[in-house]
């Protein structure tokens, strides 16, 4: 009986000590992460233009504020800032009041938008979970194929949401990116990055911004049809940035 239970302590203490390691994902990802800013992202103050609005971040050891300027087709300015705290919108001084599935809306909007700028930070949130699928060459260039799905817990509103990354092998930068929607009906959606740029040791891109009808299409197999011609480019996706400043 003593000899089984030194046995069971001993299996335990192995047990708590051997801490699996990172999933080779999660590695890519992280070396992404690195290679676009790094530890830059978690204090940077950023100010961009997209599509007429204008938009400020700011982060600071867990703290962040997301904001956005609009004026919508009435002439109304707004406000909008989301943080720790939640979403707020203000019309001049005052705060507006919404009900919780609008002011849901309007946060996701927001974040959406920060989101996509500030690629690939928000890949090693918690409530993401990253697969490598394999690899594929786009070009003459070969790449990770890392999925992307996201917990309900902290997943955001729509953490159903599917996505697909085309990590670099050599230089590991994000340079393609597909996801499957399901809000308006859902949809697909593969981006290309263009104009890559560093701006504080941060690295911005923009996108030509491409969709297939088939919603069927499994993500891993866009790459291929973007390569042969066989979807339809929608939108050129462009972010004017202001100004970027990385506090020390």
């Amino acid at each position: 009986m003593k000899k089984c239970f030194l046995l069971l302590f001993f299996a335990a203490l192995i047990s708590c000590n051997d801490e699996p390691s990172a999933s080779e994902a999660d590695k890519i990802i992280s070396e992404a992460i690195e290679k676009a800013g790094g530890e830059n992202y978690e204090k940077a103050e950023i100010e961009f233009i997209f599509r007429n609005y204008k938009y400020t971040s700011s982060r600071d050891k867990g703290l962040y504020e997301f904001t956005r300027n609009l004026t919508d087709s009435t002439g109304t300015t707004y406000y909008d800032v989301l943080n720790n705290e939640g979403f707020k919108r203000y019309t001049g001084e005052e705060q507006v009041t919404l009900s919780d599935s609008l002011s849901g809306i309007y946060a996701e909007s927001v974040n959406s938008v920060h989101y996509f700028v500030q690629l690939p930070f928000g890949l090693n949130d918690d409530a993401v979970i990253k697969e490598l699928v394999g690899q594929d060459t786009i070009g003459d260039q070969v790449y990770h194929e890392i999925k992307v799905t996201f917990k309900q817990e902290g997943g955001g509103a729509d953490h159903e949401d599917i996505y697909m990354y085309w990590v670099n092998k050599e230089d590991l930068t994000i340079d393609y990116l597909a996801y499957r929607f399901f809000v308006n009906e859902g949809g697909i959606r593969f981006r290309k990055a263009v104009n890559p740029r560093y701006v504080e040791g941060i690295r911005f891109v923009d996108y030509e911004n491409y969709k297939t009808d088939e919603h069927s299409t499994p993500l891993k197999n866009l790459d291929e049809m973007f390569q042969k011609g066989e979807l339809t480019k929608v939108s050129q996706i462009e972010n004017e940035i202001l100004n970027v400043e990385v506090q020390d």
